[in-house]
């Protein structure tokens, strides 16, 4: 029984120091390091020099024999290897950890960083005093790193001792969805949330979080809220919050929008402020509406050989604007084929800023090879999905009469011949009736004669 003890007592501190040396599965981090070429003086443009990195990453600090144990591979510069020291996992996540020999990796880069202190009045108040803590004497870097199939958005502040290749991080910000898609109307959660490390002087420093909106050039400030002073800032837009007791409770800083609406497509920069220090993450929301379809004019009228028949499909309340639309034509054999796009229009923007467009299609029976009629189907392509509207169109006149008619002409041609056979027998026995009745006048005619002779 001692034994097994034994044995199971070393089982467990083997795992504890199997765990301890992997650190905690954390992955190895293959970055770009970028900065700004050396020497570089003035220009709009800034050349940039990027350079092969690695990062090792455990949850607890580094030993010296650790780091002998480490062999990063030789194409990368020694001065570009870094021993990272990642309390909360940050980096941790299996989404920045592919499968061995998986093709897919993890994007990562790596920049230098400079505390300064914030310019925004949300944030200005963090940095009150105008000398710099002797904590920033250290060198600075920023991660910016992108999980596999864009589960995960990370931006990460580290700092390390000057001259030291093993940073810890101090300030992490991140979002579980780098991109969100939403019908109208509904609410959406734009996910965001931030740590900092406990040990590190800013915490307990006071926050701000700041979500910002950009599309096309266009920016605006959506929400602004003030961590030290409890307050929020003064902003045009409606309908968006956060959840404050999260914020302080959890570091959940993620942007509720109420209803969702076509001008809230575009992407959104949740950034987290510290003393000196921010990072930001960028989400895109994209609102998806498909179309509703409508075919005019309703019912089809009757469609006579050789007669033009233009109908409509008009395609509305659709976002975003690209937009596929087509007919169709399925005949009483059930076999469907197309009917080309028709003539289509330019897109019509809504007030909700929905998108109108319509395809005109011009029917010729002879020419389509319409038999005698059949569905017509509207067919409306859209990244929310696709969308059909049939209408039935009837064609007469057709000089090859279908089976249906060909029953139906049995039918009638039976029906008339039972009544011609009904006629033919009741004017028969008529007949032969009158011609009984002539026949005795006749004869008690001539025995009348016969009888006045004697």
């Amino acid at each position: 029984m001692s034994e097994i003890s034994t044995i199971y007592k070393i089982s467990i501190i083997a795992f504890t120091l199997f765990c301890s040396a992997s650190g905690s599965g954390c992955p190895v981090l293959e970055c770009w390091f970028v900065q700004e070429k050396p020497g570089h003086i003035g220009g709009f443009s800034v050349p940039m020099s990027q350079e092969k990195s690695l990062m090792f990453i455990r949850t607890e600090a580094y030993s010296e024999e650790i780091i002998s144990d480490l062999h990063p591979p030789a194409d990368i510069s020694p001065s570009r290897v870094y021993y990272v020291t990642d309390p909360a996992g940050t980096f941790c996540s299996a989404h920045l950890n592919p499968p061995k020999g998986s093709v897919n990796k993890p994007k990562c880069e790596i920049n230098p960083f400079m505390p300064h202190a914030s310019m925004v009045r949300w944030a200005s108040a963090l940095t009150d005093s105008a000398q710099s803590p002797v904590y920033l004497q250290a060198d600075w870097f920023s991660v910016a790193a992108q999980g596999l199939d864009e589960q995960l958005t990370l931006s990460n502040i580290m700092r390390a001792p000057s001259a030291s290749k093993e940073p810890n991080v101090i300030l992490s910000v991140s979002s579980k969805t780098a991109l969100v898609r939403s019908r109208l109307g509904e609410p959406v959660l734009l996910d965001c949330g931030f740590w900092v490390d406990q040990s590190s002087p800013v915490h307990g420093s006071g926050f701000s979080v700041e979500w910002r909106y950009q599309f096309r050039g266009e920016g605006r400030l959506v929400l602004a809220y003030d961590g030290k002073n409890d307050r929020f800032a003064e902003t045009l837009e409606t309908g968006a919050d956060i959840d404050i007791t999260g914020l302080y409770e959890t570091g959940n800083a993620s942007l509720i929008l109420e209803e969702s609406q076509v001008r809230h497509s575009g992407t959104y920069i949740c950034t987290v402020y510290l003393p000196h220090l921010l990072a930001q993450v960028a989400v895109d929301l994209e609102i998806v509406e498909p179309p509703s379809l409508s075919i005019y004019p309703s019912p089809l009228p009757l469609l006579v050989p050789g007669q033009l028949l233009l109908i409509q499909c008009e395609a509305s309340g659709f976002a975003p604007h690209t937009l596929d639309l087509g007919w169709e034509f399925t005949g009483a054999d059930g076999k469907s084929r197309s009917l080309g796009q028709g003539g289509v229009t330019g897109h019509r923007q809504a007030s909700d800023g929905t998108f109108c467009q319509s395809s005109r299609l011009e029917l010729d029976s002879g020419k389509m090879r319409l038999g005698r009629g059949g569905d017509i189907t509207c067919v409306a392509k859209h990244a929310g999905g696709t969308r059909r509207a049939t209408a039935t169109l009837s064609v007469i006149g057709v000089s090859a009469p279908s089976i249906e008619d060909s029953m139906a002409m049995v039918a009638v041609a039976l029906l008339l011949y039972g009544m011609i056979k009904f006629l033919y027998w009741t004017f028969s026995s008529s007949e032969g009736e009158v011609n009984l009745d002539l026949e005795g006048i006749l004869k008690l005619n001539s025995v009348q004669r016969n009888c006045s002779c004697k």
